[in-house]
């Protein structure tokens, strides 16, 4: 397992550290400077992040690990600021109850998700994960519900009327969404997709920043695998911190933040996928056939004298 000393990359207010977030998180981010943190860390359920088992010895010695990080969070936090933080199903009832005693805790957030594949044969497959939204003051926070208003269906699809209103009025066609959110999951195929086993959705977290932060804010991710939190925040006008203390995982960020265009020399670009090359192969491939169908010639376009 490779071990990297701290590197420190910033531009246009976002920051990316390449290092151990426990260490960065003690002595490189100030107490109350964060407006809004995201976590999403590893779950301990045996994921491979580049060679980095998400597994401890025991699951006592995982939620310790987690409970400090937990504390260095808080610390960073605002007094306005927000926190939504995911663990696996198993281990959020633990999240729970120790964060309870810490901040407010306002919200219990299930991501549901459909799946292509069959989950599980003799017991019924996880379809979720759990987040929580927390808060330092539960009188004084960011919350834009305006920004995130989704349909409500009994107003803007069955056209209902409410008769307990003097006069009777049609439902609201729009509301602020409930604790169930249904956003799929970054698949293989999708624009967004990086080569990352456990990345977030764009929409996931536009739905975060834009309720729980305001233009300028600062979004922190101490666990940024593909930095779609930090890329999220970028395109929403506000700054970001990231820490990943994979290599590869960072020249992610890096490339989709658009702070180098070179890492050691290297051109950071987007991997190419395997239906993508197959495409690329077959628009540079020419075909010329006689007017009776038969195939005359096949060759590369880059081979035709122009």
């Amino acid at each position: 397992m490779k071990v990297f000393k701290m590197q420190v990359f910033e531009k246009d207010g976002h920051i990316i550290y390449n290092g151990d977030a426990l260490e960065i998180l003690s002595n490189q981010i100030d107490d109350n400077s964060i407006d809004l943190i995201f976590v999403d860390p590893p779950y301990n359920i045996g994921k491979d992040f580049n060679g980095r088992k998400d597994k401890w010895d025991t699951d006592k010695k995982y939620l310790d690990w987690s409970y400090y990080w937990i504390d260095l969070l808080i610390k960073k936090l605002k007094l306005t600021g927000s926190l939504y933080i995911m663990t696996s199903t198993q281990f959020m009832p633990y999240y729970d109850i120790y964060l309870q005693d810490k901040i407010n805790i306002l919200s219990r957030i299930v991501w549901y998700y459909d799946s292509s594949g069959v989950q599980a044969k003799n017991y019924y497959g996880s379809m979720y994960e759990p987040i929580l939204f927390c808060v330092k003051d539960k009188n004084n926070y960011t919350f834009n519900s305006g920004d995130i208003l989704v349909d409500a269906k009994t107003g803007s699809k069955r056209k209902l009327i409410d008769y307990r209103k003097n006069p009777p009025q049609p439902y609201n066609t729009e509301k602020v969404p409930g604790n169930v959110w249904d956003f799929p999951r970054v698949r293989y195929r999708m624009p967004e997709y990086e080569k990352h086993p456990t990345q977030k959705p764009i929409a996931l977290l536009e739905r975060i920043i834009k309720a729980s932060t305001n233009e300028g804010d600062i979004v922190l991710d101490p666990f940024s695998g593909t930095f779609t939190t930090s890329y999220v925040a970028k395109t929403l006008q506000r700054k970001s911190i990231g820490i990943e203390i994979d290599e590869d995982y960072t020249k992610i960020g890096l490339r989709r933040l658009s702070i180098t265009e070179k890492y050691n020399g290297e051109k950071l670009e987007k991997e190419i996928r395997t239906f993508e090359t197959k495409k690329i192969l077959e628009q540079q491939t020419l075909t010329l056939f006689e007017p009776n169908g038969t195939q005359l010639y096949k060759t590369n376009k880059t081979n035709i004298k122009k």
